[in-house]
């Protein structure tokens, strides 16, 4: 934790000296880098660094904080980002949970927030709220479709959900309540726990006793190994399937044996070595890699793509924004969130973006893959 805080203090530090200068477009960033978020906002700070540093001949200032994965300490942050340093827009937080309170800062601001959580209840409904906040993480009713399409093509009947307790977890089985009896899958349990949880015993004994044919797990990062290790304990054999939370290396070393043939639908990038050479997702995932292990030694993970592909798709706005208002004005936030509105076919680590007035997450089944944990490693299952 000391060293996200230290890193956030150099950069508002080297912000201010900048704005001295002439850094003229000023980004805010608040992430879960320690708490139970930190698997994803640890990735997600260390990603700073492959952000653009000029857009359209414009410097450009990042000011990235820690929101220690606690909703009040989030808002706080985005507070002093927007009141404070006059950000242009706002990128974050890391999980659900946390990014909620930041929905009502951006839209009393007027600043656009690009979030990096996963479910759709930050972008839908759209209202006068939601109108100001973009996700570049696939909705949750996106990758649900395509993994329980996956499970009832294969043969499961009978299907049981364990997920975590909050926005996340409820937002899943909501998407998973709906979809299942489609696609003739009836749902035999429900079960939740917290992240910090560690145990959860009772949880799985319920669900082993239902007899599914698969159990589907809501969660992210390393808290979404230890439902699926106590079913491997406990006996239980049939197909376990995953969300895209958990496409970590952490979770393959913390999970071992018990994680190999898991199953979840995720993004272009946690499988971009299996794809055709000339993909056009190849383009976007090598760029992010190679800005990564530019400055950092350890591997690079799809949670910090996600900062990567909010800041792709604010560059893309900057130039059109830029021709009808200064940086640091009202004019130019609100031509910013224009500008991403209408972004059009543009391939991220996270999918196929085409955003609208009524869908700020411009994503489709396009954007889903399906992904097996074989020989520990994330394979494409073609």
């Amino acid at each position: 934790m000391k060293f996200f805080k230290t890193m956030a203090l150099i950069a508002t530090t080297m912000a201010l000296g900048g704005s001295q200068a002439s850094a003229d477009i000023k980004v805010g960033i608040t992430v879960s880098a320690s708490g139970p978020g930190a698997a994803l906002g640890q990735p997600q700070m260390k990603s700073v660094g492959t952000l653009p540093k000029e857009i359209s001949g414009e410097k450009v200032t990042y000011i990235a904080l820690d929101d220690e994965s606690d909703p009040t300490k989030a808002a706080q942050n985005a507070r002093k980002l927007i009141l404070e340093e006059k950000v242009d827009v706002l990128l974050g937080s890391s999980l659900t949970p946390v990014t909620l309170p930041l929905l009502d800062i951006a839209a009393e601001s007027k600043t656009p927030l690009l979030t990096m959580a996963a479910s759709n209840i930050l972008v839908a409904p759209m209202d006068d709220k939601r109108r100001w906040v973009f996700k570049v993480v696939p909705n949750d009713d996106i990758m649900a479709t395509a993994i329980l399409n996956y499970a009832a093509k294969n043969g499961a009947k009978t299907i049981a959900f364990i997920g975590v307790s909050d926005a996340y977890g409820e937002g899943y089985y909501k998407v998973l309540a709906e979809i299942a009896p489609k696609l003739g899958l009836t749902i035999v349990g429900k079960e939740g726990y917290a992240r910090s949880d560690a145990s959860v015993t009772g949880q799985v004994l319920k669900t082993i006793a239902a007899k599914p044919d698969a159990v589907l797990i809501a969660s992210a990062g390393t808290p979404a190994v230890l439902p699926q290790k106590a079913l491997r304990e406990r006996g239980y054999k049939g197909v376990i399937y995953q969300t895209h939370g958990i496409a970590t290396d952490d979770f393959i070393k913390l999970g071992g044996k018990d994680v190999e043939g898991t199953l979840f639908a995720g993004e272009a990038y946690t499988i971009a070595d299996d794809l055709d050479a000339n993909d056009p997702f190849r383009k976007t995932t090598g760029a992010y890699v190679a800005a990564y292990r530019a400055s950092q030694e350890q591997p690079p993970v799809i949670f910090g793509a996600h900062i990567f592909d909010s800041m792709q798709l604010v560059a893309k706005a900057v130039p059109d924004a830029l021709k009808g208002a200064k940086s640091g004005s009202p004019e130019f936030r609100a031509a910013l969130r224009d500008g991403i509105e209408k972004s059009k076919d543009v391939y991220l680590n996270n999918g196929l973006a085409n955003m609208s007035q009524t869908d700020h997450n411009g994503y489709d089944q396009r954007s889903a893959f399906i992904i097996r944990i074989q020989d520990a490693r994330f394979r494409l299952v073609k």
